[in-house]
């Protein structure tokens, strides 16, 4: 099983009222200059916000929410402290299932 972390927040807020671009840019920027395979993903409408373990979570989002899914707490934390606004949260899954579908939009 593999941890993923998030930040989540409406979709308008993480993709028009902040720089979130930016900063995904720039880290994906430095990543390749490391060698470093990605670990982070902006995700519209994600499907595991809708189980039953973010009910509460997604009752304070506005819709249509987004996330940022990282396998690095760290910058999910930075995030978080960057973005104010937004709630974390984080989940273990099979790393089998989490493939394709985690694309940087």
């Amino acid at each position: 099983m593999k941890k993923y972390f998030f930040v989540a927040a409406s979709e308008k807020f993480l993709t028009v009222e902040e720089p979130l671009a930016e900063i995904l840019k720039e880290r994906e920027r430095n990543y390749k200059e490391n060698n470093k395979e990605i670990d982070f993903w902006l995700l519209k409408n994600p499907s595991f916000l809708q189980t039953n373990q973010f009910v509460d979570l997604t009752a304070k989002i506005p819709c249509p929410p987004a996330t940022v899914l990282s396998t690095d707490k760290k910058f999910i934390t930075f995030l978080k402290l960057r973005l104010e606004f937004v709630a974390v949260g984080e989940f273990e899954c099979p790393s089998a299932e989490i493939t394709d579908p985690f694309k940087v939009d």
